[in-house]
């Protein structure tokens, strides 16, 4: 029992560093791109989140998840797929606040997008990268389809 506490502990620190690490990436690049580059926002966004995903999925198969062998493009695409689905959730909590709610101040237009989507999107990365993306054999949750 200790074991796999210690074993989900590390899975869940190690998951979020490489998270973090992304973060940083995803967040500078944008910076970079849309005030030095002069690129338009949205193609500096979509520029930046494809490099924070590729350094998380890089950061989780090599670290995190290195025990579970993932090979090919079909890994980084499950990957992808969860990270963008992981985005819609964070855009649905801002619309749904902004726009349903009406709550539309900066504050709370932050608080929508970057606390509660952020976190529920959180949630279903890592539910989604340790299910689809990096499964386990016999691990209780993972799909090995």
């Amino acid at each position: 029992m200790r074991t796999r506490a210690r074993a989900d502990r590390r899975e869940l620190l190690g998951f979020a560093a490489a998270g973090l690490l992304a973060y940083v990436v995803d967040t500078a690049l944008f910076v970079a791109l849309r005030g030095p580059a002069g690129l338009d926002p949205l193609t500096a966004k979509a520029l930046a989140f494809v490099a924070g995903c590729t350094v998380a999925y890089a950061g989780n198969a090599l670290g995190t998840y290195r025990h579970t062998r993932p090979r090919g493009l079909r890994p980084y695409a499950a990957f992808f797929a969860v990270n963008l689905a992981g985005a819609a959730v964070q855009l649905l909590c801002l619309t749904v606040s902004h726009y349903g709610l009406g709550f539309t101040s900066a504050r709370a237009d932050v608080v929508s997008g970057a606390g509660v989507g952020m976190a529920l999107a959180t949630v279903l990365r890592f539910w989604g990268t340790r299910t689809w993306v990096f499964h386990q054999e016999g691990r209780v949750g993972s799909w090995t389809g």
